[in-house]
């Protein structure tokens, strides 16, 4: 039995990264079949790559161009059309589990991180367009977009919460989540709207290699790992949920992300083998699938205690490493990245853009 499958049976979904050749060349649908993948998540910088160095999206930028849109309106017609056809691939794996899997994930623009009204009225939008009910729109987990993520719960949004690096960052995820759930409960609407809180493992190990002693060498990200797993479990075992829960809520599940190796001397699926759990969600590259699909054995399952991560994690600390100011600077980081990433996208598809104009001269 392929790992791929053994992960699926314990429990974990495996969600693949998108690709544009993923969906135009059917392959994904192959991946749907043979290495049961059950849903997709996208990043601007998969588009800005393929926009770029391919005539990828030549034929789409040309059609959009002709009505009038431009830069991050034009990239929103190219990414949604590429998530309503994997939408619509993942449709019966969503009918079936009854929305519990079965995803595509779109990320509000970066540019309004620090603008909670602005974040809520770009996931409404995005949401409206797509037409489809399998699609979670990202808002970052940061100060000013909690409060979206609440707001969109209650407007009946499936978020997929990002930019978490720690069990704080995952709690306060929940916290705004469980918000909007009771406020719809208390509303008297339909509470079972759907979430994920996507928390990130390899930037950690990427952050401190080099400053920890050898036998610490990227054991950080596992442990940061399992003690959010373990208040992930506290949090569902908690009279708060199951009350929620017994109104007919359904859980905010877990997704793991940042899971390709950040060491050369470390497997392909070394982060895969490390997150095996139960309840949750992995994404991974392409590259990961295909390595994971080779490998005979999982080992062990993440326990739901969380093992040994405080002593591992004290280890840390002695070593210097101040794990709560590292997830606020990572997660600054990341959010600043995301900012230049979507700047270099609209650079790339104005660029394109310019070049498809000059050429039909």
């Amino acid at each position: 039995m392929k790992a791929t499958q053994k992960l699926h049976e314990i429990g974990q979904n495996l969600w693949l990264d998108h690709t544009h050749d993923l969906l135009s060349s059917g392959t994904f649908e192959s991946y749907i079949e043979e290495f049961s993948v059950t849903g997709l998540t996208s990043n601007p910088n998969v588009f800005d790559y393929a926009i770029k160095n391919s005539p990828a999206y030549d034929a789409s930028i040309r059609k959009i161009l002709k009505e009038d849109k431009l830069g991050e309106e034009l990239f929103y017609e190219l990414a949604l059309d590429d998530l309503r056809h994997a939408a619509d691939l993942l449709r019966p794996i969503y009918d079936q589990t009854d929305g519990v899997d079965g995803w595509v994930s779109l990320e509000v623009s970066p540019l309004l991180a620090h603008d909670t009204e602005c974040i809520l009225a770009a996931a409404k939008d995005l949401y409206t367009r797509l037409r489809r009910p399998n699609l979670f729109i990202k808002i970052p987990g940061t100060y000013e977009g909690l409060p979206a993520v609440e707001e969109a719960i209650f407007a009946g949004i499936p978020v997929n919460v990002t930019l978490l690096f720690s069990r704080e960052h995952y709690l306060a995820a929940a916290g705004a989540f469980l918000r909007g759930i009771e406020r719809r409960i208390a509303a008297g609407r339909e509470p079972n709207i759907h979430s994920v809180a996507s928390l990130s493992v390899s930037r950690w190990d990427a952050a401190v290699i080099g400053r920890v002693p050898e036998p610490l060498r990227n054991k950080l990200g596992a442990a940061v790992a399992q003690r959010t797993y373990k208040a992930y479990c506290d949090l569902l075992s908690s009279p708060r949920w199951q009350r929620a829960c017994n109104a007919g809520a359904r859980p905010q599940r877990l997704l793991w992300v940042g899971t390709e190796t950040v060491d050369p001397g470390t497997s392909n699926v070394f982060y895969i083998r490390a997150l095996a759990v139960p309840f949750s969600i992995i994404t991974l590259s392409e590259r990961t699938l295909k390595a994971l699909a080779d490998c005979n054995d999982i080992g062990m399952l993440m326990p739901a205690d969380g093992g040994d991560c405080e002593i591992v994690l004290g280890c840390f600390a002695q070593a210097g490493i101040d794990v709560d100011a590292l997830s606020t600077e990572l997660q600054h980081e990341d959010a600043a990245s995301a900012v230049k990433s979507w700047i270099e996208l609209l650079s790339g598809i104005a660029s394109k853009s310019a070049a498809i104009v000059q050429a039909e001269w």
